[in-house]
Parts: C-alpha cells; sequence; structure tokens
C-alpha cells in the first residue's frame, strides 16, 4: 500500500471521529483489519491518526496565522494531518508529505482547493510555525502546547496545580506501553516472562502489581500465553483495584459495572475459580466481552446478567455480598493516552453530571452488602469531583461505613483513598478507596 492510501484512510479517520464523535481506538482497529494494512504501514497510521487527533489544538494555534478565514472540515483536517507530519515526524521528507497532500486535495475537492492547500504549506515550509512562549498566560500555554481543552486545564490546576497539571498533559501525548496480567491459577509470573521471551517478547516485571508484565517489544495479543487464557492485557493502574476487595475462593462477589471483565476476571483467578461473582452491566453488547473473557481464561464462576447497576436491588436478596465492586462509570480523563478524542468531547457539564450517577450506583450496593463486607469504588478518571468528592458524599451519607486502608497497594499503602496519575508510573490515571461496612451494634 502506498503512502498516499494510508494517508487517504488516516484522513477518513479523523474527519469521521470529529463528525460523528467515535472512537478513535476502535476506528482504527478497523481500518486496519478492513483494508488488511500491515507492517511499517500500519505503524504509520496509528502515527499520523494518534498524532493529529492528540495535538489538535497545538495543530490550529500553528495553522492560524495562514489561514484567511476557517476552511471545510476535511479540508481543516488534511491541513492538520500534514502539518503534524511537517512538525513531528523526522522520517518523511517535506515535500513528499505536500505532494500528497496537494493530491488529496485535488481528487476529493477541486484545483482551487489544491491550491489553497499547497499555499498554505508551503508558507508554514518556509516561514516555521509560531512560537508558543508568546502565551503569557499560564493555562492557556499549557492548554495549547499539550492540546489539551483550557476549562480542563484550568480545573487541574486548581486541583493539583500547575507544576502537575502540565506534566501530566504531556504524559498524555506519550503512547501507552502494553501491560499484562498473569492469571495465576495457570502459572507463576516468572514462568510467564520465560515463555514470553521464549515467543521473542521482550516482558519486565512490573514494581506496580505482583501480577503485571510490562511488554517492551511485541504486541502480546498474538502470544501463546493469551490464548490459552495463562494472561490477559490490562494496564497496571487497573490491576491494581481487583486484590483490594480481599476475595477469598468460598466468598460471592458483586461487580456492579463490570463490563468489559477485566477486573471482574481478575477477581476470578484470586478467588481460585470457586465461589460466585454477579457481573452486572446495562450494555448487552459489552457484556459479550465478559463472557468471552471469562471462557478464555477457563473462569466458570462469573455469572453474567443485563441489569442497571442503580436497580441491582431488583435482582438480589439484602445482605448477600461479602464484597462489592463499583467501578463507576465516568468521565475516563485518566485513559487519554489510550482514547485521544476523549479530551475534546468531554465538557465540564458532563463531569458534574457524572456524581449523581456514580452516588446511585453506591447507594444501591449499600443494601447488597453483608456486615463486615468491602465495597470498593474505583474510576478510571483524575477528576477530584468524581473522585474525593463522590467517596467523601457516600461516606457523609452513610455512618456505617467506615474507610479502609489500602493494605494492598504497595504504592501510598496507608491511604484509604488513593489516586494514580498517568504520570506517576506510566499507567492510566486511576482512583481507588475502600470502605467497610460496620456490624450492627
Amino acid at each position: 500500500m502506498g503512502t498516499a492510501n494510508v494517508r487517504e484512510i488516516a484522513l477518513d479517520l479523523i474527519d469521521t471521529v470529529e463528525k460523528s464523535g467515535s472512537y478513535s481506538n476502535l476506528m482504527l482497529n478497523n481500518a486496519i483489519e478492513k483494508n488488511d494494512i500491515s507492517g511499517r504501514d500500519a505503524a504509520l497510521l496509528t502515527e499520523i491518526t494518534y498524532g493529529t487527533i492528540q495535538r489538535k489544538l497545538t495543530l490550529d494555534f500553528y495553522l492560524a496565522p495562514f489561514l484567511k478565514k476557517k476552511p471545510e472540515r476535511w479540508v481543516h483536517n488534511l491541513l492538520r494531518l500534514s502539518l503534524y507530519q511537517m512538525v513531528y515526524l523526522d522520517k518523511v521528507p517535506e515535500r513528499a508529505i505536500i505532494h500528497e497532500a496537494v493530491n488529496i486535495a485535488k481528487k476529493r475537492g477541486h484545483k482551487g482547493i489544491a491550491g489553497m492547500v499547497n499555499g498554505v504549506l508551503r508558507s508554514i515550509q518556509r516561514e516555521g510555525v509560531p512560537d508558543t512562549k508568546s502565551i503569557h498566560d499560564e493555562a492557556e500555554r499549557i492548554s495549547v502546547e499539550t492540546s489539551h481543552p483550557l476549562w480542563l486545564v484550568k480545573r487541574w490546576i486548581s486541583a493539583y496545580g500547575a507544576e502537575k497539571t502540565e506534566a501530566m498533559c504531556r504524559h498524555n501525548l506519550t503512547a501507552p506501553d502494553q501491560t499484562v496480567r498473569v492469571n495465576k491459577m495457570k502459572m507463576t509470573r516468572d514462568e510467564a516472562i520465560e515463555k514470553l521471551e521464549e515467543e521473542g517478547f521482550y516482558a519486565i516485571p512490573s514494581d506496580v502489581s505482583p501480577y503485571a508484565v510490562r511488554i517492551a517489544r511485541g504486541n502480546a495479543a498474538k502470544s501463546s500465553l493469551y490464548k490459552d487464557g495463562s494472561i490477559s492485557i490490562q494496564d497496571e493502574s487497573s490491576m491494581l483495584v481487583a486484590p483490594v476487595l480481599e476475595a477469598s475462593s468460598g466468598q460471592r462477589i458483586l461487580d456492579m459495572c463490570a463490563a468489559p471483565g477485566g477486573k471482574t476476571a481478575h477477581i476470578a483467578e484470586l478467588m481460585n475459580g470457586e465461589g460466585r461473582i454477579d457481573a452486572l452491566d446495562i450494555h448487552a453488547h459489552k457484556l459479550k466481552l465478559v463472557t468471552q473473557n471469562a471462557e478464555r481464561l477457563s473462569l466458570s464462576n462469573i455469572l453474567v446478567q443485563k441489569q442497571d447497576a442503580r436497580k441491582a436491588g431488583e435482582l438480589f436478596e439484602s445482605e448477600t455480598f461479602d464484597a462489592i465492586l463499583v467501578d463507576a462509570p465516568c468521565s475516563g480523563l485518566g485513559v487519554i493516552r489510550r482514547k485521544p478524542d476523549l479530551k475534546y468531547a468531554k465538557t465540564e457539564k458532563d463531569l458534574d453530571n457524572l456524581q449523581a450517577i456514580q452516588l446511585n450506583i453506591l447507594e444501591a450496593a449499600v443494601p447488597l452488602l453483608k456486615e463486615n463486607g468491602v465495597l470498593v469504588y474505583s474510576t478510571c478518571t483524575v477528576d477530584k469531583a468524581e473522585n474525593e468528592g463522590t467517596a467523601a458524599a457516600f461516606l457523609k451519607a452513610h455512618p456505617e461505613f467506615q474507610p479502609e486502608p489500602l493494605e494492598h497497594i504497595s504504592i501510598q499503602p496507608q491511604s484509604t483513598m488513593i489516586q494514580v496519575f498517568p504520570d506517576d508510573f506510566g499507567g492510566d490515571g486511576f482512583f481507588i478507596s475502600k470502605f467497610r461496612k460496620k456490624a450492627h451494634s
């Protein structure tokens, strides 16, 4: 496949993401399969699609002085895509980038558009892009340099300070490492590393979780260990959640928002495939992933049911469960590296609406938990209101619960809640808190 075709597919993807709000990671995988793209072409397609979306606000700042008026969407995206390659990719000659952009413009539009694209890109080639140092407001500079919406940067600065915000935003522009969880029912971590290395992967034990292995080279989803259920693809931060439940083999556990099932399966493995986990989710199509996951891992103790977690009480008697996990719907701002389009799709209002849903789900968990039972609340976001805010509001409404130290997490073992940032150790942004239901006095 020629690079021109790769760039046309990238333009289609970027345009569709912007138009319909589809997730770039899912669309990219589909495009690679559908067009049978492999090797170097797949790497280029991934790089320029993700990179252009990832740095959209920076690219717009660079383009602004060269545009007399805002072009139509596909033309704007073609300019962004071409400029991304000119600024961030060393190996592609600028003349080739401009030549292909002009050809795409001719093919999709007309001579006038092709002339405008040629003029803009040649002017930038000649004059260079504007300097972000001209931006004096700190929040605005961070927003433009790291391509995060200004409202979000301001919100994070007020929560965590400018230095932490900038570090997190810069880290969000980097590609995440692949990490896998070893299924301890099938093998030890050392055995898994040895087998992965025999298959040509470069595998390193994680300092963050005793179940985690970092894959520095290769895609572990293609390994025999993945196919036979000895490992699962899961982020290191996400692997910290299941052990906090203290689940043991004879217990009954409720996972209220289970899909796609990574944590559900981890809990089942920690229970040695015994006892029972009731896995709920509101989306039937996502529950299929939980079932497929359980089958691949040979876990027969997961019972999947489609149900809105807020109405879990319709399915179960009170005080049924030894432990409950609420891995709640959230803004997902901890996984921007994996879903770069997410940062543009969210609004401040979206975040404010989420806390009500999170508290309703926690509320539904209360009567279902046994005395002395453990309730774990987790999210994949770095938002203070959704995390500490929701946990504090829950504890205030429920004096029968007490916060418990997260002894199973080595990074902050004495805390009752922990906020992991993407730049802490390279995992996703994550929040975990633990409450215990007091015995009736």
